[in-house]
Formats: C-alpha cells, sequence, structure tokens
C-alpha cells in the first residue's frame, strides 16, 4: 500500500527537503522499534512487559532480566510481607511496593549481601539510587578511594579507612574512627594498623572481636604478657610457651642456642656464655649482667642481684674470694663463707680456714642450719689443736636435734677420756684426702694425690695415714672414730632456681596476616559499597534524556 504525501501544517504537500528530514527520523524509529523488538525477543520480554518496567527505574529488556535475577535472591531471604511486592515485581507486575520492599530486605542482610545487590543495581543501570550514590559507587567500583571517601557519610568508617590505605596514610587513620571500624575490619588491615602504629593496647582492639583465636591473636599482637596459658597454646605460640616452661623451671621446649638454652646454662653457672647471652638480651639486662660481673671483682652486688637466686650459681662460678667472706652482708656471702671455710678444711689450710670460720662463729644471727655447721667447723679446729673442752662446748651450743653433732660431741668426749700421748689423729681422714666424709671414692683420690706428690715425704706420709685409718675402719664397719663434717649436705647445695631477672621481656607475637593484602581491602571497599544504601531510593529517579536515550 502506497504512503500518502506528507503534508505540511497547512494540509499542503511538505517541501522536498523537509519530507525527506521527517522521513529519516521516521526510519530511525522504526529501526529503533526493530532494535528493540529484537533484543526484547532474544531476552524472552516482550514490549509491554519492558515499558512496565520503566515505572521503577528499569529499562531494557536485559534491565528487566537483571531486575528479575537480583529480585529473586533477595525474595529468598524474607519470608514476610516484603516478598508479596518482590512476588509481584517477579511477574512483571512491579509497582511503587517495590524499591521500600527491596530496602527493607536490605537492611537485614548482611554488608556482604548489600554490597553485592547495590553493585548489580548500579552495573544493570537501574535508577534506583541518588545520584550522589551512583557517584560514589561509580567511584569505588573504579578503584577511586579517595573521590569517594567522605567524612560527613561514612557509618562503618570504611571510606576514611580506603582513602588512609589508598594515600598509605594508615599512620594518620584518625583515633576517633577506630570504634567504628575495629568491629568488621579484616584482620589483615588491622594489622596494617597496628605495624602502623595506628592502633594500639590502648585502644584495646580485641574487645571489640567476637571471635575467640582473633581476640587472642590481637592481644599477643599488643598485650603479649595478657595471654593466657590456654589461648597460647590455641595459638600454637611456641616462643610463649617456651619461655612459661622456662620461668616454671621446667623442661623448655627444644630450640637449642635461643636465649632461653642460653640462660638454662648460666643457670647452672656456665660463664662461657655469658659473652653469647648479651647478644640475645635486650639493653638494659645486658646492663644488669654486666653488674653482676662487676662485682665479682669486690664480691659485693646490688640486693637486686643476689636475690635472684637463680643467678647464684653463676656468681659462685665467678667469684674467688682473696679473703674472709663476711657472712653477714646478705645470704649469698653468707653461703659463700660456710663453703669457704669446708673448702678450706678439705685442703687442710688450717689458718684461713680458721679465719673466715670465727666471721662464721660470730655471725649469732645467721640461719640455724647455717650456725650449726659454723659451730660444728669450729669445734673441728679446736678437736684439730686438741682444745677438747672448747670443742665439747662448741657442739653443745648447736640447737635442734642433730644426730651427727650429737655423735661428734660424743667422739670429742671419749677422747677426752685417752690420754693425750695415747689418742689417734685428731683429723678426718676423707678430708685428709679433700673429700666429703664416707666418700666412697677414696682410694682413686689417694692414688691421684699419692702420683701428684710422690716426691713430698710429708705429704705422702699424711696420706697414707690416711689412708689406712680409712681401710681399717671400713674393715671394722666402724667410722664412729671419725669427726663428721658437714652436718647436712644439702645446707651446701646452690639454689636451682632460673634467673628469672635475666629473662627478656615477652615479645609480641609476630603478625600473622600477609601486609596490604589485597583480600583485606576488597573487603573494606566491600563495606564502603554496603554503607551506600542509604542512598537506596524509595521511588526511582527520573533519567534525563542522555541517560534514558543510554538505557533505551
Amino acid at each position: 500500500m502506497t504512503s500518502p504525501p506528507l503534508a505540511d501544517g497547512a494540509g499542503q504537500p511538505a517541501s522536498g527537503a523537509r519530507a525527506e528530514a521527517v522521513a529519516r527520523e521516521r526510519e530511525r524509529l522504526r529501526a529503533l522499534r526493530e532494535r528493540r523488538d529484537a533484543q526484547s525477543a532474544d531476552a524472552g520480554v516482550d514490549g509491554f512487559t519492558v515499558r512496565r518496567w520503566r515505572k521503577v527505574g528499569v529499562f531494557g529488556a536485559q534491565a528487566v532480566l537483571q531486575a528479575h535475577a537480583l529480585l529473586q535472591q533477595l525474595a529468598s531471604l524474607t519470608p514476610d510481607a516484603t516478598h508479596d511486592a518482590l512476588a509481584d515485581a517477579l511477574r512483571d507486575e512491579p509497582d511503587d511496593r517495590l524499591l521500600p520492599a527491596v530496602r527493607t530486605v536490605l537492611e537485614q542482610a548482611d554488608p556482604a549481601t548489600v554490597a553485592a545487590t547495590l553493585t548489580a543495581v548500579h552495573a544493570g543501570g537501574l535508577l534506583w539510587l541518588t545520584e550522589v550514590g551512583e557517584q560514589r559507587l561509580t567511584a569505588l567500583t573504579a578503584g577511586d578511594d579517595t573521590t569517594a571517601a567522605s567524612g560527613s557519610e561514612d557509618p562503618s568508617g570504611a571510606l576514611t579507612l580506603l582513602s588512609a590505605l589508598g594515600t598509605d596514610g594508615t599512620v594518620t587513620f584518625p583515633p576517633r574512627m577506630l570504634p567504628r571500624v575495629l568491629p568488621w575490619i579484616p584482620l589483615s588491615v588491622l594489622d596494617d594498623l597496628i605495624d602502623a602504629g595506628a592502633v594500639g593496647p590502648e585502644h584495646q582492639p580485641w574487645q571489640y572481636r567476637a571471635d575467640e583465636p582473633e581476640h587472642a591473636y590481637l592481644k599477643a599482637r599488643l598485650v603479649p604478657d595478657q595471654v593466657s596459658a590456654e589461648q597460647a597454646a590455641a595459638l600454637e605460640w611456641r616462643a610463649r610457651q617456651r619461655r612459661n616452661a622456662f620461668l616454671a623451671g621446667g623442661e623448655p621446649l627444644p630450640s637449642v642456642g635461643d636465649v632461653y638454652d642460653l640462660l638454662e646454662r648460666v643457670a647452672d653457672g656456665d660463664a662461657s656464655v655469658v659473652k653469647e647471652l648479651e647478644r640475645e638480651l635486650p639493653r638494659d639486662l645486658v646492663l644488669r649482667l654486666r653488674r653482676l660481673l662487676d662485682g665479682v671483682a669486690v664480691g659485693n652486688w646490688d640486693r637486686d642481684i643476689w636475690e635472684d637466686r637463680g643467678l647464684w650459681r653463676l656468681i659462685f662460678s665467678l667469684w674467688e674470694p682473696k679473703a674472709a667472706v663476711n657472712p653477714t652482708r646478705s645470704p649469698i656471702h653468707a653461703l659463700m663463707a660456710l663453703r669457704q671455710a669446708y673448702d678450706l678444711l678439705c685442703l687442710n689450710d688450717l689458718a684461713h680456714a680458721s679465719s673466715q670460720i670465727d666471721k662464721l662463729v660470730s655471725f649469732e644471727t645467721a640461719d640455724p642450719a647455717y650456725r650449726a655447721e659454723a659451730l660444728n667447723f669450729h669445734a673441728y679446729t679446736l678437736l684439730l689443736r686438741e682444745e677438747l673442752d672448747a670443742a665439747a662446748a662448741a657442739l653443745k651450743g648447736i640447737s635442734g636435734s642433730r644426730e651427727l653433732a650429737e655423735s661428734n660431741l660424743r667422739m670429742v668426749e671419749q677422747r677426752r677420756a685417752v690420754p693425750r700421748n695415747d689418742r689417734p689423729a685428731a683429723s678426718n681422714p676423707y678430708l685428709d684426702l679433700g673429700l666429703p666424709h664416707g666418700a666412697p671414692s677414696w682410694e682413686t683420690r689417694y692414688r691421684d694425690l699419692r702420683r701428684e706428690h710422690v716426691h713430698d715425704v710429708d705429704m705422702s706420709a699424711r696420706l697414707n695415714s690416711a689412708m689406712k685409718r680409712i681401710r681399717d675402719a671400713e674393715r671394722d664397719e666402724d667410722l664412729s672414730g671419725f669427726f663428721v663434717l658437714p652436718l647436712d649436705a644439702d645446707v651446701f647445695e646452690l639454689p636451682d632456681e632460673v634467673p628469672v631477672t635475666l629473662v627478656p621481656p615477652l615479645a609480641p607475637l609476630t603478625r600473622r596476616t600477609i601486609p596490604h593484602s589485597p583480600e583485606g581491602l576488597g573487603l573494606v571497599r566491600q563495606r564502603a559499597v554496603a554503607d551506600l544504601l542509604p542512598h537506596l531510593l524509595s521511588t526511582p529517579r527520573r533519567p534525563d534524556r542522555n541517560a534514558r536515550k543510554h538505557t533505551q
């Protein structure tokens, strides 16, 4: 059928140029309709359906399909009345209830769902967001975090955090924003803030984390001393477990050559590792160790040094007194004086032994166990000088029930009953060999000393006498004729403790997350997108001409 000729406004046929322009416009509109119909047909959406969706801000068949997919996901999240509005829209009967229903569902959803929905709205060109929301979402999608940032609309602090991370400004992240970000911030990003100094112990970030492993991890990073043994075990924090085992005096976990191995050797009195230990200790503990070493030359230490009984073995391995030690100066001096007196007696150095024993005897307020040993030593030196009455008086001064002291007293009293010229040697033959009373290794010691003093006639005679006396006593199974010292060998033992004042402070747990993690940054951006939910409209925007052409 032939179309009628075009007419102008007066009903007359149009001029040739105008008719040509009108024909071109009609052809463009026809082609546009055909293209829309083709798209609708391909998408399975007819033109009537497309037109119905326009009133809720959805333009084009593809946009309708995207809206369908989006609403199907949201409908699965809500069982309440909002589902009716979503169900009607899915039947291609959208109305003004749709956007309020979408908003209601998203207000109850998690941030990931909110962010995914808003991103889908933006990608589909749905006019459901304010212009400001569209602009910020565009910037966030493009990774332009500084443009998206806004101080006034930042409920979770995500936009401010994104801006700080994007400009490497974590160190200047405003502390006032921390209460907003700490409950949700990814752990790797929180570690970034800790490393930058923006989050410290004073902010107590662990209080914001409900997850117990994260709670313990953050305490281990910032306040390691507050981590319990159970939390350390759950974290598999071997450094903390090794330190705790060492301080408890148990066997530390194996790690040869570390600071606890060196401290264990120091606790055993091994002075050869002091220099190596200094390299492992912080400066303040190095200075403390050097104060200990300086005190060895004069035999004097500050109270805080000798109060750490775990240092005594090291001190005793280094300290060689040049004169009698004053036992009244400190407990460590009292023990050294006691051991010094015993060592000198075993060396048969009676002159120096008597000088040391005199100082011990004058220390009347000493511990009763120390006092008993001092009086027993004194009685022994008196016995060697045949001052038996004074020796008996000294032994009677020992308080408490001490069987060996009573045995020594009986031996002295029996000796008094024997004429002086008929008395056997007074010394303890085991001590003459430099051994504790009753030592089973006396024969080996005797042979070693005989070889050492083979040309010393007097010493050889004394050694032979000691050997014969011990052998006779063992044959008769009777050692009662020997003056026994010490009364209690345990009194002379050094403390078996750890040097707690040299144990370095517990270092914070090393971070276990990836610095500047892209995944963490992505989660922050996701939260920033979710924070744009207030920009979701209740009524769709009206598109401008360019936007409408674009969506068509």
